[in-house]
Parts: structure tokens; C-alpha cells; sequence
């Protein structure tokens, strides 16, 4: 069942177009990556599902039904341009925020004491946030958007600003959001983070969808033919021009890509490379999703006059 619905929406500003006919579907309990270059249209999007603003034609169903202003207490919005209040507290800012999404002042106090201890912060409750760094103010705009438990859940580049062990930490706070049932929107720049946790995902480029579709199906449709060999010991890979061509080394590895020549299959190029060198493994090389971007975001550039 799809939890989102994007129909056709169209958004202009003063002669602008910012989305032009844009339309995908979003399943319930699905981390799904919404991408594009700047300027594509991602945050009027995001808007639009928030309330923000309004499209000027299309339709926005959330849960079967149209969008209505009132179903912002269900969606919990993570900014890429963070906005907390810098002198109040900790705590207090927490509560405030679950408040105005209408948790109960004990249920959001219990909730926040229980998150900024999940998140080892339990002893800044009392502090300012200005007193907080970067990173540790990032936890706590994460907790003020998920603490009144939204069914829909958008994050706007939410790593940005964590160093690696903070950001596998939330990593594994969304994935366990995701498996209590929430649907996720998730907005980013790092195709790793989309390889990580996105099963569908919708790119967008000049106001439209350029490429929508299932993470893993997507990699395939743009794979190149290219396998990586390994070989036993210091054997070299031989040479054969009607099946593969060699490829420069792949760094960090100890194999060899080869692209496959037109026609011929991953089956008979191993089959020959058993018999004429000693093979010790294989696979097929898939493009990244950083690469499926680049490639499809070029091809759909607007030519300059």
C-alpha cells in the first residue's frame, strides 16, 4: 500500500517552474530516497508534503486520502537548514517542540529524557544548546523531529555535520524507525547513504522525474558489462579481443575488470578465462548509485543557449 501518493503535482514561482507534472508513490514502511541536483526541485516538494506551501495543480494523498493541513502532526521534518532556538534549553526546546505536535506534556518530557539517553546526551538536558556542538545539536533536532512518533518521517540530508560513528548510529535509529512502521522520505546527497538504506528511489532534474525505481533494478539497468577477476598468485590475465577488453586496475583490490565485448556472456568469458588462466573468483561489477547520478543528471541537463 502506498502511504504518499504524488500525483501530477505542478509548482511555479514567478515564472519558474520548480515541478513540473511531478509524480511517484511511496509504499508504507519504505526508506525512500527522493534525489536531484540543486535546484530540481526536491525542497518544493518537500514543502508541499509539509504544508509549507501549496502546488498549484496535482494532488498530494497521504494515506488514501488528499493532504490536509492537520496531518502535519503526523509527519516529523528533519531540515537541512536546522532551526533550533539557541538560548533555551536542551530539554525544554525538546518539549516545546513534541508540544506543538501535540504529545502531552509528561508523555514528551518521559520521551525526551529517554531519547537524550539513548543518544548519551542525558547530561546537556539542563545546557543551552548554544553550549552544545555541531554534531551533538544535530542529535538533538533528530529527537525533536521523531519524538511524537510520526507515521511519516522527512529527512533532509540528515547526516550532514556527523562524523562516521555518530552517523552509523543514526543510521540504525532510522532503519529501526522504518521497521516500527514509519515511512521515510529521504532527501540526500551522499548515493552511499542511498545504496545504504534506500529501497526505491525517485531523481528528479529540471523540475522532473528523470528516473524512479527500485534501488537494485536501477543498478542493474545501468550496469556496463564489467566483471572483476581474481587470479591465483602473480598469474597475468591473458589477452583475448573477441570476448573482453581490459581495464585499467581497480583500485584498492587485488582484481582485474574486464568489459565484456557486445554479445558475449559473462558465462563464456569465465568459461574461457578457466581454461586459459587460474581463475580463483569472479563478479559482476554494478555501477554505484553516485554514478547512476552523475550519468543520468548529465544526460538530462538543459542546454545552455
Amino acid at each position: 500500500m502506498d502511504f504518499i501518493e504524488i500525483k501530477d503535482v505542478v509548482k511555479r514561482y514567478s515564472g519558474h517552474t520548480a515541478l513540473d507534472g511531478v509524480s511517484m508513490n511511496v509504499p508504507q514502511g519504505c526508506i525512500y530516497g527522493l534525489l536531484g541536483p540543486n535546484g530540481a526541485g526536491k525542497t518544493s516538494l518537500i514543502r508541499i508534503i509539509n504544508r509549507i506551501t501549496h502546488q498549484d495543480s496535482g494532488e498530494v494523498l497521504l494515506d488514501g486520502r488528499p493532504i490536509v493541513d492537520d496531518d502535519v502532526t503526523r509527519i516529523g521534518y528533519l531540515p537541512e537548514e536546522r532551526g533550533l532556538y539557541k538560548k533555551m534549553k536542551v530539554m525544554d526546546q525538546i518539549v516545546y517542540l513534541a508540544r506543538l505536535k501535540g504529545m502531552p506534556q509528561a508523555l514528551a518530557k518521559s520521551e525526551a529524557k529517554a531519547w537524550l539517553g539513548r543518544f548519551g546526551l542525558e547530561e546537556w538536558g539542563d545546557k543551552k544548546l548554544e553550549a552544545l556542538s555541531k554534531g551533538m545539536a544535530q542529535k538533538v533536532q533528530f529527537i525533536a523531529t521523531v519524538i511524537h512518533r510520526p507515521q511519516l518521517l522527512i529527512f533532509d540530508e540528515p547526516f550532514s555535520g556527523f562524523d562516521p560513528v555518530n552517523a552509523e548510529m543514526l543510521k540504525k535509529e532510522i532503519m529501526a524507525l522504518r521497521d516500527g512502521g514509519a515511512t521515510i522520505l529521504f532527501s540526500t546527497h551522499n548515493m552511499a547513504s542511498v545504496e545504504a538504506l534506500c529501497e526505491q528511489i525517485t531523481l528528479i532534474n529540471n523540475s522532473k522525474v528523470v528516473l524512479q525505481g527500485q534501488v537494485a533494478a536501477i543498478r542493474q539497468l545501468y550496469k556496463k558489462n564489467i566483471i572483476a577477476v581474481a587470479l591465483e598468485g602473480d598469474d597475468v590475465l591473458p589477452v583475448q579481443d573477441t570476448l573482453y577488453e581490459v581495464l585499467p586496475a581497480m583500485p584498492g583490490t587485488h582484481e582485474t575488470a574486464i568489459k565484456l565485448k557486445d554479445g558475449v556472456s559473462i558465462k563464456q568469458a569465465v568459461s574461457w578465462l578457466n581454461d586459459n588462466c587460474r581463475l580463483t573468483g569472479f563478479h559482476e561489477v554494478l555501477p554505484s548509485m553516485n554514478e547512476v547520478f552523475i550519468e543520468t543528471v548529465n544526460k538530462t541537463k538543459t542546454p545552455v543557449a
